[in-house]
């Protein structure tokens, strides 16, 4: 199967926030400003609702399984997702990754325009899902790709990472993949700490 063929979305390009922020606009432009009623109050943050939190050593031990795949359940169905700890993927590596997604955002926006969106796709260096020229969009630019399954990659972005992010996408992702194999079917991992 061709990757390439294989569109999980589309955006419309938009300008860099990294471009417009060197531009020291005097105000930030309209398409970034959201309404006041967008924005909550929350003067305590103490009685916010936590994030699940999904135990994997619990959920595959005989001991408190049950309960555990019940708290998976509930945070699948109400939440949506949930955060997932001992899952055996070593901090060093999630630091690492950190790290590493950090040095590419230090990159020239010349430099991370090599990893551009292409039309009607949103893997790559953008913003996601932008559909319309009226739509509010973050104050934020993003880098979004498919690791795995490995015949989803898009194999014209990986050979143009830098150095020390290239060789981890080529690699480190199979060593995450035990886990999302011990989850019950239909469960998805989305933070790993």
């Amino acid at each position: 199967m061709d990757p390439k063929s294989i569109r999980l979305g589309g955006s419309l390009e938009v300008p860099s926030v990294q471009e417009l922020a060197r531009e020291q606009l005097g105000t930030v432009p309209p398409r970034y400003v959201r309404p006041v009623q967008d924005h909550p109050i929350i003067s305590d943050n103490s009685s916010l609702p936590q994030v699940p939190i999904i135990d994997l050593q619990s959920l595959l031990s005989g001991d408190s399984k049950d309960l555990e795949l019940e708290k998976l359940h509930r945070a699948c169905k109400e939440w949506g997702f949930f955060q997932l700890i001992n899952h055996e993927v070593s901090s060093s590596l999630v630091d690492k990754l950190k790290i590493e997604i950090q040095e590419f955002f230090k990159l020239p926006v010349e430099e991370k325009k090599k990893f551009g969106q292409e039309p009607g796709d949103i893997e790559g260096f953008g913003q996601a899902f932008v559909v319309s020229e009226e739509q509010k969009l973050d104050w934020a630019d993003m880098f979004y790709i498919v690791t795995l399954p490995t015949y989803l990659r898009k194999p014209q972005l990986l050979p143009k990472f830098p150095a020390p992010f290239s060789p981890w996408l080529e690699n480190q992702p199979l060593k995450v993949s035990f886990v999302t194999h011990s989850l019950p079917a239909g469960r998805s991992i989305t933070t790993l700490r």
